[in-house]
């Protein structure tokens, strides 16, 4: 399944956000802060930094939602979407087409992210695709992988986990070689 732009944005959003609380800590700046927010396009007023904490304090609530399985997540985004207030429309800006904004571009950023995470969460539990969600493959990392890869052979949260395994495999075959 292809999921609609706004959708697989948020998603890859949200997952960077979640993998973000994970060690190294990578989200402790209010310019790594402004940095996603341009990375992932959203609209409404630039962060502040008094956004800052209120970005990183909802990362577990994200990593709890992409651990979930799809029965699971179902009162989670409800949660979330009855919090929030959240109020579908239609809208058209910078360049993109229609799609869904759910909340207002004047609330903060946390409530914007946390709102337009279950929007595209409830495309997953629509489709039934929740298997797009997992865990890194690696066995010392608990990353959120997100695949949305038409084969879904994503395995690893990040470049930096693939890189370390594809080290490991590598150093397994000199080993091998080796004796």
């Amino acid at each position: 399944m292809v999921f609609a732009h706004d959708s697989a944005e948020a998603l890859e959003s949200a997952a960077f956000l979640a993998n973000s609380e994970l060690e190294p800590d990578t989200l402790t700046t209010h310019e790594e802060l402004v940095a996603f927010f341009d990375e992932f396009h959203y609209s409404g007023s630039r962060p502040s930094s008094s956004d800052l904490e209120a970005v990183r304090a909802i990362r577990t609530r994200l990593r709890e939602l992409f651990k979930s399985t799809r029965d699971g997540a179902v009162p989670l985004v409800n949660a979330i979407l009855a919090e929030e207030r959240a109020l579908p429309r239609l809208v058209r800006h910078d360049g993109r087409d229609w799609h869904i904004h759910a909340t207002s571009d004047h609330r903060p950023l946390a409530e914007r992210i946390l709102v337009e995470t279950a929007m595209a969460v409830i495309d997953v539990i629509r489709a039934d695709e929740f298997e797009r969600f997992g865990r890194c493959e690696l066995d010392d990392c608990d990353g959120i992988v997100l695949d949305l890869s038409r084969n879904r052979s994503r395995k690893y949260c990040s470049v930096t986990c693939t890189n370390r395994a594809a080290q490991a495999a590598y150093r397994a075959r000199q080993a091998e070689e080796a004796s």
